[in-house]
């Protein structure tokens, strides 16, 4: 995509030029303007910290409604956290349980969020159910294998919206709504949505719903929204104990010691601005049509490089995510993941999202407007070649 100007959209973006971009998944970009802001609010928070800090409340209030309105959140439902695995501790923290409860998600569950159902199961002597979804899973398949686990033990129901290792959607809607009718909290973990869809809220309507604000939607890192709404609503309080204990939910969430709410205030700076320069529905088009793109010539040079066939049918697929297999053999745990993206940044200056989930390995593709058809040409002349012959030598190990 092109600024009004007609510059590069990648002049928007802070991100260095000599690094291929082509993770925006895992920690965003910020626009420029967007980091301008959250500077000069830097430097009026530290002229005058008494001042700043006396008033907290009173500056994160209307960016939370700015932000709600982004969302499509009722504002008297949405509080402002760091991010959605901070939104999701929360939750643990102040959910109803009891001894031996179950708790209830899947086994593409984002690693922090499942570690943090498991200690809250285990302060319990309970358990976490960890239902196995089939890549290629249909919707009808999803509700029917998450809910037909649901009995009277089960405290809570965790669902990705988005996941993060397989890139694909889950209806976590239908099975929110079914939560709602046995009496089963249901928190959507929805890290990804936001930026992503126009509405990311729209049909889901779970007691607990969290969204990073710095990934698709480009806002300062350290921005999340907690929407909460039903019966548990009123129980959330925030991790630090602060002031604003008092109030009600959410505004109990406005006042939390001396965290650096900067990241909060220029968050509507940062969605403004690409709304303004771009248009909401018009980058998501571009993302949509710029990842079909990129996955058809990655997937292509894959298989014809190995003979092995990489695409992966992934159920119901993500707009700006896309899933290709790597290799057999090449990435078989969390570590090799993290030691293949490790190396294909340092040898390369390729920054990619390696990912890992059913003993298989995973290139996961991420496209924003400061992305180009050249990010992905270039990955395909450089590190295709270079991932297989990695895959080569890791088989004559």
């Amino acid at each position: 995509m092109l600024t009004p100007e007609g510059a590069p959209a990648s002049t928007d973006f802070s991100l260095a030029a000599g690094v291929r971009h082509i993770n925006h998944g895992s920690f965003g970009a910020v626009p420029s303007a967007a980091l301008r802001a959250q500077r000069e609010l830097s430097g009026i928070m530290n002229a005058n910290p008494c001042d700043w800090f006396m008033d907290m409340p009173g500056k994160v209030a209307p960016a939370r409604r700015r932000i709600a309105a982004y969302l499509g959140a009722p504002q008297d439902a949405t509080a402002l956290v760091p991010n959605a695995s901070a939104g999701a501790s929360v939750v643990y923290n102040n959910v109803p349980a009891w001894r031996g409860m179950e708790i209830v998600t899947t086994d593409h569950s984002y690693g922090a969020i499942l570690m943090g159902a498991q200690r809250l199961a285990a302060r319990w002597e309970g358990s976490v159910n960890s239902v196995h979804i089939p890549l290629d899973a249909s919707d009808d398949e999803v509700f029917d294998r998450v809910t037909g686990t649901l009995n009277e033990n089960t405290a809570l129901v965790v669902i990705d919206h988005v996941t993060s290792a397989t890139a694909r959607v889950l209806p976590a809607g239908r099975i929110a709504a079914e939560g709602r009718r046995r009496g089963i909290p249901v928190l959507v973990d929805a890290a990804h949505s936001p930026g992503l869809f126009a509405e990311p809220l729209a049909g889901i309507g779970a007691d607990f719903w969290v969204g990073n604000l710095h990934k698709f939607a480009c806002a300062p890192r350290g921005t999340a929204a907690l929407v909460a709404s039903g019966p548990h609503t009123q129980v959330l309080y925030p991790l630090i104990d602060s002031w604003g204990a008092p109030e009600p939910f959410p505004a109990r969430f406005d006042q939390q010691g001396t965290i650096d709410i900067t990241s909060y205030l220029a968050a509507p700076v940062a969605m403004a601005t690409l709304e303004q320069r771009y248009g909401w529905d018009e980058m998501r088009r571009y993302i949509t049509e710029l990842a079909d793109y990129a996955q058809s010539i990655v997937v292509g040079a894959l298989t014809a490089a190995t003979g092995e066939d990489a695409a992966v049918s992934v159920g119901v697929p993500v707009n700006g995510l896309r899933l290709v297999r790597l290799p057999a053999g090449l990435v078989e745990t969390q570590e090799e993941a993290h030691w293949l993206r490790h190396i294909i940044a340092a040898q390369l200056g390729i920054e990619s999202a390696i990912t890992h989930w059913g003993g298989h390995g995973y290139l996961r593709l991420s496209t924003h407007v400061y992305n180009t058809a050249d990010d992905f040409e270039d990955f395909v002349e450089r590190a295709v070649p270079f991932i297989v012959e990695l895959g080569r030598t890791e088989r004559r190990k």
